[in-house]
């Protein structure tokens, strides 16, 4: 499999936990702690995935989901927002940012590389 995937996560122990779901499942997984971390690892590294922790301090989730969409090298990369924040309106704001999916935390662990498989056949 071996497929990329960028974890974006402030939160260490998400992180921990995403990296080894994801890992044991085959992917290849980096990760970053806020938006300038994963700009900074998008610069030299092109992920088929990321999931986006949607409440980042400094620039949220949201805002660096629009960013990343407005560079047209990233169109193909599939986004899926993770939060939670599960309010109501919040996986429509997520879509309009141009998130592909949405979860919700607590993660659940057995669904999870279920979600990803599924998003990277459609991709």
């Amino acid at each position: 499999m071996n497929e990329p995937i960028l974890v974006v996560d402030d939160h260490p122990g998400n992180l921990k936990l995403l990296t080894y779901i994801l890992e044991s499942q085959g992917y290849e997984v980096r990760t970053a702690v806020d938006a300038e971390d994963a700009l900074r690892i998008l610069s030299g590294y092109k992920p088929r995935l990321i999931l986006m922790d949607l409440q980042l301090p400094r620039m949220d989730g949201l805002e660096l989901t629009s960013r990343l969409r407005a560079d047209p090298g990233n169109h193909s990369v599939v986004i899926i927002a993770v939060t939670a924040s599960a309010m109501k309106g919040d996986e429509e704001k997520a879509v309009r940012a141009g998130c592909d999916g949405y979860v919700t935390k607590p993660v659940d662990t057995r669904a999870l590389p279920r979600v990803v498989a599924s998003f990277l056949e459609r991709s």
